[in-house]
């Protein structure tokens, strides 16, 4: 379900967050952090997986990589650059641990050869269009967002903030970011998201 090329892009964001996150207090304290935004990273990878699967589709994880910096023909760097790989650093420097970035992953999406089948009435059609590629990329912030309640409840609240961040950064339409995918699938869907996740955001800042 997971691929090779996935788990290493998974596993480098996986230490580069959990590294700055932690701030390099201690080894306890890296571990734990490695290991909790690994779990709020694959609570997002795996709900989009699973969406993806009950659309016909397949998504591969990548790095957030930028190419183009600039509209104009021939602006754009040789090879892409893993901007989702030195933008938590740079912000981690830029505000002393302050602010760290957390969108790093995006993904591509392919439909199966089968897709053209009726399956529960949900289309009619083999092409994904913006409204399912957004769908999917929804499912990963809700299963965030939800998962960040589950977290405060039973009182795991680095879990649960850390849910709530990575639903908020996952949200800015940006790029090739989930956020862009969602806003121009169904900005209605986008905009109800916004909203719960600023007001947990809100919450985790001011009341945790």
């Amino acid at each position: 379900m997971v691929k090779s090329s996935e788990i290493w892009s998974i596993l480098i964001i996986t230490l580069i967050l959990g590294g700055l996150l932690s701030l390099g207090v201690s080894w306890t304290s890296f571990l734990y952090s490695v290991l909790t935004i690994f779990l709020v990273i694959m609570i997002n990878i795996f709900s989009k997986k699973i969406a993806a699967y009950y659309l016909d589709s397949e998504i591969e994880i990548k790095t957030w990589e930028f190419k183009r910096f600039g509209f104009k023909p021939g602006k754009h760097f040789s090879k892409p650059f893993p901007i989702g790989i030195f933008l938590p650093i740079l912000t981690a420097v830029l505000s002393i641990g302050y602010f760290i970035w957390m969108a790093n992953l995006t993904f591509e999406i392919s439909p199966k050869t089968y897709r053209a089948a009726k399956r529960f009435g949900l289309y009619t059609f083999s092409e994904m269009t913006e409204y399912h590629i957004g769908i999917i990329a929804s499912l990963g912030i809700i299963a965030n967002i939800l998962f960040a309640l589950i977290g405060y409840l039973i009182g795991f609240e680095t879990f649960a903030r850390w849910n709530i961040y990575y639903a908020v950064f996952s949200l800015i339409p940006l790029s090739d970011l989930d956020g862009n995918k969602v806003f121009f699938g169904n900005i209605t869907l986008w905009t109800f998201l916004s909203i719960i996740s600023l007001i947990g955001l809100g919450y985790a800042l001011f009341l945790i």
